[in-house]
């Protein structure tokens, strides 16, 4: 079975349009198995008698280093772009949770992706929203999983299906940061400065409900709420 892919270059090409269908069958059994997770989840808190409202956050960590982001940009006419090619390796992690229902996120700036870092995240975010019940979504990294995500009263940990990353708004996050925060084509001159550009794109999306929920609300997620 074959479909007509238009090319502006060369006219029409044929290529087998049966991997595509595929594709598009294996991501709707993802998006639906999440659907059914979450729609059960809550019944996974331990005290059935609890009446605080439910949320549900989807949690991710990104990193951002020193290393130059070289992009296409405008200049002025018969000028030329001069841009750094500075190749340090030194990073720092943003962990986000962000909520799409309400547009709300919870944002820490942290040294590693690990164990520790993220305790010091899901304990933050416990206290901060310890008048609800939070239904936390998470990917299967290493950090996230086991026992050690069932210490928080009032979070329930739920994992996504594996290999897919596109089921978590939070990654469309760290793309909206990377294009509209100032990281390309742009020379960090220490650790420091990458941390301050970060905090001050986090706190804007903080205070941004509207633009967060047009970035996270996927349709498949309103048709649950």
């Amino acid at each position: 079975m074959y479909g007509i892919c238009s090319n502006g270059i060369n006219g029409q090409r044929k290529f087998p349009a049966k991997a595509i269908h595929k594709q598009t069958k294996k991501h709707r059994k993802r998006i639906k198995k999440i659907q059914e997770l979450l729609a059960s989840q809550s019944l996974e808190f331990k005290d059935p008698h609890d009446k605080r409202p439910i949320q549900v956050f989807f949690q991710d960590e990104a990193r951002f280093g020193r290393i130059d982001n070289i992009s296409s940009c405008w200049v002025p006419e018969k000028c030329r772009a001069q841009i750094g090619n500075q190749i340090i390796r030194e990073y720092t992690y943003a962990y986000t949770a962000a909520c799409p229902q309400t547009g709300e996120t919870f944002s820490l700036i942290l040294p590693y992706a690990n164990e520790v870092c993220m305790d010091v995240l899901m304990t933050e975010l416990s206290e901060t929203y310890k008048d609800y019940r939070i239904i936390m979504v998470l990917d299967r990294a290493s950090w996230h999983t086991g026992e050690k995500a069932k210490k928080w009263e009032n979070i329930v940990p739920l994992f996504q299906p594996p290999q897919s990353p596109e089921l978590n708004p939070v990654e469309h996050l760290w793309h909206h940061i990377r294009e509209k925060g100032n990281f390309k084509n742009h020379t960090f001159h220490s650790l420091c400065e990458v941390e301050s550009q970060l905090m001050a794109e986090l706190n804007k999306l903080s205070l941004d409900f509207d633009t967060v929920k047009n970035i996270t609300r996927f349709k498949w997620f309103k048709n649950i709420l």
